[in-house]
């Protein structure tokens, strides 16, 4: 027989468990214990119980998902800006553009992201995605075929271009910025 819901304490308990392995946003851990709770629901509907009844103590359990967030915010366990900090700085250095990570922090559930814009720190995650991609002056890949791809990237016709016409020497000093 599956065990009763799960109730405030032990939906705490499995968000601590869950940012103790992964950095997570307000909504996406709301999305982990909603998950959580489902799983609990489909088990315990399995097992010759009344399908109304479950529902109900999964919508019951489900409005203490907001008290669980917002204790967690409080601790200063769960903090979106901190959050979304760290998720930019990892993609700039990845060779992501400042557009691209702000679509990747809204697809997070972060609500309303503030990045600064900064050209050098475009220009340098710029150098990083054509290091990535041999090109520029990193290799030999068709100038065209990049220019689209860092497009589709999120940069702009600009520092494309910029970051395609610096030499090697310089486009690695721009990466190693990003890294400091």
């Amino acid at each position: 027989m599956a065990s009763k819901p799960p109730d405030a304490a032990k939906l705490y308990e499995a968000a601590l468990n869950h940012l103790a392995r992964f950095a997570a946003t307000e909504a996406g851990l709301a999305q982990v214990l909603a998950r959580k709770l489902e799983r609990w629901g489909r088990l315990y509907a399995g097992e010759d119980a009344d399908a109304e009844e479950v529902a109900a103590e999964v919508r019951r359990a489900r409005t203490a998902i907001p008290g669980v967030i917002a204790r967690l915010r409080e601790a200063g366990v769960l903090n979106d800006a901190a959050f979304a900090a760290s998720r930019a700085k990892r993609l700039t250095r990845q060779g992501k553009s400042r557009r691209a990570a702000l679509a990747h922090l809204a697809a997070k559930g972060v609500a309303r992201p503030v990045l600064a814009e900064d050209p050098r720190r475009e220009l340098a995650a710029a150098c990083a995605y054509l290091r990535r991609r041999r090109a520029g002056p990193f290799g030999e890949a068709p100038e065209e075929k990049i220019m689209a791809a860092m497009a589709r990237g999120g940069f702009s016709q600009e520092v494309t271009r910029r970051a395609l016409r610096l030499d090697r020497e310089e486009a690695e000093e721009l990466i190693k910025e990003l890294h400091a």
